[in-house]
């Protein structure tokens, strides 16, 4: 029986690889980071989940308040920006504080509908991301490779592939876009009340 582990064994980029790395080049992403960033949003995800549904009944109303109060724009900055070499137990805390339970879901939600649409292997790549860290109850190594019918060893292949297009589908798009939006509402907002202000003392 095969006792291959992640990262264990050499290999040739597969032609996947290689095109998802050219979506790194064209925009401009720094490979290495941003699958590092990834990997660590995906680590504490459920955690995150779990914390505020388990806490937000719990919390003082003051003190949730206090922890949320930071804007959506300003934790979309910090996902941009925060360095990859940010330990896992930090990083957890300021997400955990920063973002609304809904928020990070949108987040998450908008990045895997990105990963679905991919052309090549979209919707593996899709399910090996819900499976292994999204859905309130991770599936164990054995089940994933009996529910995706793969080796172990192209399961971890997929799998790399799959972390990589995530960190396109969020800094390349999901994040840039909530970003746009919030900027949009802003000055939409701002035209409002101009309007409404200038007509007011007219």
């Amino acid at each position: 029986m095969s006792t291959t582990k992640e990262g264990d064994f050499m290999r040739r980029e597969t032609k996947a690889t290689q095109s998802i790395k050219r979506l790194y080049c064209r925009m401009n992403l720094d490979h290495d980071a941003v699958i590092h960033k990834a990997k660590l949003l995906l680590k504490v995800y459920r955690d995150v989940m779990w914390v505020f549904m388990r806490e937000a009944d719990e919390f003082e109303e003051e003190t949730f308040e206090m922890c949320n109060s930071r804007t959506l724009g300003t934790a979309l900055a910090y996902l941009s920006d925060f360095a990859p070499t940010e330990q896992r137990k930090d990083f957890e805390r300021k997400v955990t504080c920063m973002f609304e339970t809904q928020w990070l879901v949108e987040l998450i939600d908008r990045a895997m509908r990105r990963v679905y649409n991919y052309p090549y292997n979209g919707k593996l790549y899709n399910e090996i991301l819900s499976k292994a860290y999204v859905t309130a109850f991770p599936f164990t190594e054995t089940e994933l490779l009996e529910t995706l019918s793969l080796e172990r060893s192209v399961y971890y292949e997929r799998k790399r592939e799959a972390v990589m297009l995530l960190g396109v589908a969020l800094w390349g798009f999901a994040i840039p876009e909530l970003k746009s939006n919030l900027l949009e509402n802003d000055e939409r907002y701002s035209n409002v009340k101009y309007t409404y202000f200038t007509g007011f003392v007219g």
